[in-house]
């Protein structure tokens, strides 16, 4: 096989979590009274807490903010998210990714999460997720986020393999380009496919399974 393991995005790949991310960070972003669209959230795929944060205050135009400040404005915006996150279950993940996912751990395949979240391993419990992976690599283990290979590296690391034998699944272009950075191969779905960077685009989750027959 030219692949043995298969590293998984979470947001947009395995849950969509967006919408809760928006209207979190609308929330922070109407106080602050700064414009914040769905176009701006668009901008935060895939990108660090912190990376976001200053993203939405480049429309900014009041005082200074101090650094204790941002770290409130960070806890404020997780805070309002985690509680969203409360009433997920396993209904938000899909027959057809369970199904997938069962197939590949049939077939041999050592199974990563490799997210910038450092609510991943929350996200993994509400959803009932946790047991279908062999290692978790998420924003409490990295200092760099996406486009940076760190958390996909780190996944290589936890699983025992080497770059070369994994092959990443991304809805994030930052992502692509983290994983090809690894020197892993990235299969691309939903908006990643746009760019054409990917080596594989998937036009449903359980096409993995074609390409890792």
């Amino acid at each position: 096989m030219q692949y043995k393991a298969v590293i998984f995005d979470l947001d947009g790949v395995l849950v969509f979590t967006d919408k809760y991310h928006y209207l979190a960070w609308k929330k922070l972003a109407d106080r602050l009274g700064i414009e914040f669209t769905q176009k701006d959230n668009d901008r935060l795929r895939g990108v660090s807490r912190e990376e976001s944060l200053n993203i939405i205050l480049e429309k900014y135009h009041g005082d200074p903010i101090s650094d204790d400040k941002r770290k409130e404005y960070l806890k404020e915006k997780n805070d309002t998210y985690r509680e969203s996150l409360g009433g997920m279950t396993r209904d938000d993940v899909t027959k057809e990714v369970r199904a997938t996912l069962k197939k590949l751990r049939e077939k041999g395949y050592l199974l990563a999460i490799g997210s910038s979240s450092k609510n991943t391993s929350y996200i993994l419990e509400r959803t009932e997720l946790t047991d279908a992976f062999d290692a978790v690599s998420d924003g409490t283990m990295i200092t760099r986020s996406k486009p940076d290979p760190e958390v996909f590296l780190k996944a290589a690391e936890l699983l025992g393999m080497e770059p070369e034998s994994c092959l990443v699944v991304e809805d994030a272009d930052a992502g692509v380009t983290a994983a090809h950075a690894a020197g892993m191969d990235a299969a691309a779905i939903g908006t990643a496919t746009l760019s054409g960077r990917a080596d594989y685009n998937l036009t449903a989750f359980e096409d993995l399974l074609g390409i890792l027959e």
